[in-house]
């Protein structure tokens, strides 16, 4: 990648078809058209290709304007992975492959991937804070919309035995691959919900809205053991009630605000 690179920019006053025809035929680098502006960029001097348009633009007795600019290159694939920050929280520590480990720290490898959780969320933290403090070893674990895996993922590096499921078949298959990247092994996995295990747990992680926790609360029970933990997030504050109601026979263990979104660890008793 060269230091530098130009931008053409051609706003015509009319004709814009023309122009834009024009310069695809002159350049085979990619066009932007953005508010009435043709836009070419490269790493060659785009001199000559705006002398062509004027030239152009003078021929046909049409009004345009041309500016060029010469700006520095920026790698962009650099810049984004250093937007990316490890996160801390609990036991763990959250990071892309592109960053090291934390020495004294459970080490989680999420890459961000596009509608998948890296922790950075209020309620994704805060079920990693959970598991840090209420799943123990050789624990039967299941992660309910499970996204990137991260829940489950942390759940295992404790020594717990964790499936997972997902309505979203990519978001198993994401999960999957970042298990490999921990080297872990995922338990069970289904698309699906809760509601297609026959399986008890000792404790269900469940990530998702108010609505849908609610809607699921029966078979959240019904696959928890007793003495289980349930580990629920992704409640809006002004929902909590709405949900805890459904479960009013269960103790709460702990709530976990951050902003406006809410984790509760609830127990199920004999």
């Amino acid at each position: 990648m060269q230091e530098y690179y130009f931008e053409l920019k051609i706003k015509p006053k009319k004709r814009y078809d023309l122009f834009l025809d024009l310069i695809t035929t002159l350049t085979q680098n990619a066009i932007e058209e953005d508010s009435g502006y043709i836009i070419s960029r490269s790493e060659d001097n785009l001199s000559e290709i705006e002398y062509g348009i004027k030239a152009f633009a003078k021929e046909l007795e049409i009004e345009c304007e041309t500016e060029l600019t010469k700006k520095k290159n920026e790698d962009w694939i650099r810049k984004y992975q250093d937007a990316v920050k490890p996160i801390e929280v609990g036991k763990f520590y959250v990071h892309p492959s592109w960053k090291e480990s934390k020495e004294g720290k459970i080490d989680i490898l999420i890459d961000p991937a596009l509608a998948f959780g890296s922790g950075h969320h209020e309620t994704t933290n805060s079920c990693l804070s959970a598991i840090s403090e209420f799943v123990n070893k050789n624990d039967e674990v299941l992660d309910v919309g499970t996204g990137s895996g991260i829940l489950a993922i942390a759940a295992t590096k404790l020594g717990a035995c964790s499936d997972i499921c997902d309505t979203d078949e990519l978001a198993i298959q994401n999960a999957k691959e970042n298990f490999k990247i921990n080297k872990t092994q995922a338990g069970n996995s289904w698309v699906g919900s809760v509601t297609m295990s026959k399986k008890k747990y000792d404790v269900i992680i469940a990530n998702i809205v108010a609505d849908v926790l609610i809607m699921i609360s029966s078979d959240l029970k019904k696959n928890l053991k007793n003495n289980g933990k349930l580990i629920l997030s992704g409640i809006l504050d002004k929902h909590i009630d709405k949900v805890l109601s459904k479960f009013n026979n269960f103790k709460q263990l702990k709530i976990i605000h951050k902003n406006e979104w809410v984790t509760v660890v609830l127990t199920k008793g004999e």
